[in-house]
């Protein structure tokens, strides 16, 4: 192939993947966007192994890598479940990571890598090859341990080292240090001193910065990873002299960053302060006089109760959560609101932006199950319909439908918005217990006067309930 067609095969990638990402952002076009980020791929990955850059004696290793790489994704792709597919994409994360990593070393260990190259123009490579692999580790050992926190290897609760802060900077500082000699190296076994400094402590800043990160916090890493990732590609993409790399890198990092903000103001978070971690680790601190004593009683209800409340009522809003992604239960929720909804009742879902383990997490989920995008809203359309809902669902979250959020000032999820489930009517809340939720932080909805609980297995409680419904 030669560059000129390389070149047009890249520019057609490119737009291909700027328009996968618009196609992302709505589920109706998701499909099409997956489609056209597939296409673009293929174009680019066929575009580098056959072109002038590639000699055809190492094409052969080529193709047996791809197979072996292809192989495991596909066996991934067919045997992980939805639930786990948070900590499957923590995993792929990582894998971006140690790519950067490895290529970087190998770009500067490779005396044909900065031949012929002006000072200058040396010192800028060597510049781009130090900050991919700072990138590169602090994502391979983030996303790692966010894998183990999301598939609960590893405890939600954040560590919070004393002096974590002091430690960080000085981090920094023998990163800073290192770097200066690393472009003053004389020699290229005098500069990798340098580079495995750097990696150790990058690595060890990947482990602390996602350890001190509670686990109400964790879709925001895992956007954020996602962001750490592209920016690690086009890192990688400067240490080739590859345009496609840069602006693929480029296009992940901008758009996981943005989507990282826009979480972050939907929790009321500040971005910088997720990073330095602390939120989400445990119960909240008790108050001065003893703690609080809830206000009111837990009232159990059955699913046919459920189903009665379900057939007289009107409006609908339902809210999922990790929970009903745990039981498989998105195929039974479906079916229910196919069945009201022939009725002439109003159902719609509700959906906070950190709901699940990642962004987008019951999207997906119901997306799945065939339930009709139009009836699926987000938290700012649906937070004002509450007040003429008769029966708001909560199907296995519990976090994103606190009101202690609103109602106090001491809780630490405080002036986080929520969806106001309690508003409705009546709400039904679906757990297997009365445990907190990821974050945590005790839910005085249980006790609210109109408020119901539905305990048990998600599936199995609204199988019953659609049984009852039917009847």
């Amino acid at each position: 192939m030669s560059a000129s067609l390389a070149t047009v095969s890249y520019i057609g990638a490119i737009i291909l993947f700027i328009l996968s990402l618009g196609g992302l952002s709505n589920p109706e076009s998701s499909r099409r966007g997956n489609l056209y980020g597939m296409i673009g791929m293929a174009i680019a990955v066929l575009a580098t192994v056959f072109g002038p850059r590639v000699s055809m004696a190492g094409v052969p290793w080529i193709i047996a890598a791809m197979v072996v790489g292809g192989s495991v994704g596909l066996y991934a792709a067919r045997k992980v479940q939805m639930t786990q597919m948070p900590e499957l994409v923590a995993l792929m994360h990582s894998l971006v990571g140690l790519a950067a990593c490895l290529v970087g070393y190998a770009n500067y260990i490779d005396p044909m890598a900065a031949l012929n190259l002006s000072s200058a123009e040396k010192a800028i490579h060597e510049i781009e090859i130090y900050l991919g692999i700072l990138i590169g580790a602090v994502t391979f050992a983030g996303s790692l341990i966010a894998f183990g926190k999301l598939s609960g290897k590893i405890g939600g609760k954040p560590l919070l080292l004393p002096g974590r802060h002091f430690l960080n900077l000085l981090g920094l500082l023998i990163v800073i240090a290192f770097g200066w000699q690393f472009l003053h190296a004389e020699s290229v076994s005098a500069g990798m001193l340098g580079l495995t400094v750097m990696t150790v402590i990058a690595l060890l800043f990947g482990i602390h910065m996602v350890m001190a990160i509670g686990g109400a916090d964790m879709p925001v890493v895992v956007s954020m990873l996602n962001s750490y990732s592209g920016w690690a590609a086009a890192a990688t993409g400067f240490m080739l002299n590859n345009d496609l790399l840069i602006v693929v890198g480029a296009l992940v990092g901008s758009s996981g960053a943005i989507l990282s903000y826009i979480m972050c103001r939907a929790m009321n978070r500040n971005f910088f302060s997720v990073i330095a971690g602390g939120f989400g680790g445990g119960a909240p601190a008790k108050k001065s006089g003893g703690e609080a004593q809830p206000a009111g009683e837990v009232v159990a209800i059955s699913a046919i109760e459920t189903a009665e409340l379900l057939r007289e009522a009107k409006n609908v809003i339902i809210v999922p959560g990790y929970g009903m992604a745990v039981a498989q239960a998105q195929h039974a929720v479906n079916e229910i609101t196919q069945l009201l909804r022939e009725k002439g009742v109003n159902v719609r879902f509700g959906i906070h932006p950190v709901a699940g383990r990642m962004p987008g997490h019951m999207n997906v989920l119901l997306a799945e199950a065939k339930v009709p995008y139009d009836i699926v809203m987000e938290m700012d359309e649906i937070n004002a319909e509450f007040p003429d809902t008769d029966v708001s669902i909560v199907i296995g979250a519990n976090d994103i439908v606190n009101p202690a959020a609103q109602e106090d000032p001491d809780s630490p999820i405080a002036g986080m918005p929520v969806l106001e489930v309690w508003k409705a009517k009546t709400s039904i809340m679906m757990k297997r217990s009365m445990a907190t939720g990821y974050a945590g932080v005790e839910n005085p909805l249980f006790y609210k006067e109109n408020n119901r609980m539905l305990f048990g297995d998600a599936k199995k409680m609204l199988e019953e309930v659609l049984v009852a419904l039917k009847a």
